[in-house]
């Protein structure tokens, strides 16, 4: 990475609408010049520009999970059971105690909740030795976070997951409003 990518990562970083006129005041280019080095960036899949969302400002609750698993057989079933969960913001496979760490967010404190227990807990899968479940209390330096917003409203009969909602004790009480990716969700996203 030159300077010249440096700053230009920096200023979309701080507002991804920079227009290319600013951004080649920024890095002494035109702003074709400018506009060439972004989809230079682009192209060579470098950056995304995308929306990251507010969690506070939709009032949504995040938490991170903590998964030890028997082995990679467990780890790429469980990538391949949440690849399409609205609710997964990011899996991570890490090196030691636990080998997946998820960020998972919710629209309350109640369904945030259900999602920890449930059959749809992304620590309910044969194969987990042991989770931990830790839901985030404040985010700091950036609350923006690339909620899977487009894979929410799809109205699916069935859950990414294949954990009926409707079967749920949890959903049947409405503590818990349901996959945000089916016809059967009751909730604002």
């Amino acid at each position: 990475m030159d300077d010249v990518s440096r700053k230009i990562i920096s200023q979309l970083m701080i507002d991804g609408r920079t227009t290319f006129e600013a951004l080649g005041k920024e890095i002494g280019y035109t702003s074709m010049g400018a506009k060439k080095r972004v989809d230079k960036l682009l192209e060579s899949g470098a950056i995304k520009v995308s929306a990251q969302l507010n969690l506070e400002h939709f009032d949504l609750c995040a938490a991170l999970v903590l998964i030890e698993t028997d082995g990679p057989e467990t780890v790429q079933r469980l990538l391949r059971r949440f690849e399409y969960c609205p609710r997964v913001i990011h899996i991570f496979t890490t090196i030691g105690g636990y080998n997946v760490i998820a960020l998972v967010a919710a629209e309350s404190q109640k369904t945030l909740e259900s999602i920890s227990m449930e059959k749809c807990s992304i620590r309910n899968e044969k194969g987990i030795r042991r989770s931990e479940f830790y839901p985030i209390g404040g985010t700091y330096y950036s609350p923006f976070l690339p909620l899977r917003e487009n894979l929410t409203n799809r109205g699916l009969s069935s859950p990414p997951c294949n954990v009926e909602c409707r079967t749920c004790e949890k959903y049947k009480s409405e503590e818990c409003v349901g996959c945000p990716a089916t016809e059967d969700y009751r909730g604002p996203l």
